[in-house]
């Protein structure tokens, strides 16, 4: 399986946590430091799965996440997120996520929403 993968988080530390947690597969990943680059990248290269964390300065996830599925209604988004309101999950997931996983990623987790949203 090869895909484009494009991380969106504010932490350089928390997008190199999220690489090291990705499966194996062959795959071309892309950085963005927040929203605003996140929508720039996807613009100028969509990517097949979106990593992407909500809380962010200037553009939150959220944002981000609207912003994006109207660029491109089947954009396919994972939230990462440490994020704990028990209204997050509902509010990405009407927002069209895929998913929405907790810091520190789970690796296995991370995998089975990758495998769900690319098959």
């Amino acid at each position: 399986m090869s895909l484009s993968i494009l991380i969106v988080d504010d932490s350089r530390v928390s997008r190199q946590i999220v690489k090291r947690a990705l499966p194996p597969w062959e795959s071309e990943i892309r950085e963005a430091s927040g929203g605003k680059a996140c929508l720039k990248s996807y613009a100028d290269q969509p990517a097949d799965i979106v990593l992407l964390d909500l809380t962010m300065p200037e553009m939150d996830g959220f944002e981000t996440l609207a912003r994006l599925k109207a660029l491109d209604p089947n954009a396919r988004v994972i939230v990462i997120t440490a994020d704990i309101q028990p209204g997050s999950k509902e509010r990405v997931m009407n927002l069209g996520a895929v998913a929405l996983l907790h810091k520190p990623v789970n690796p296995e987790h991370l995998r089975a929403a990758m495998e769900s949203c690319s098959s």
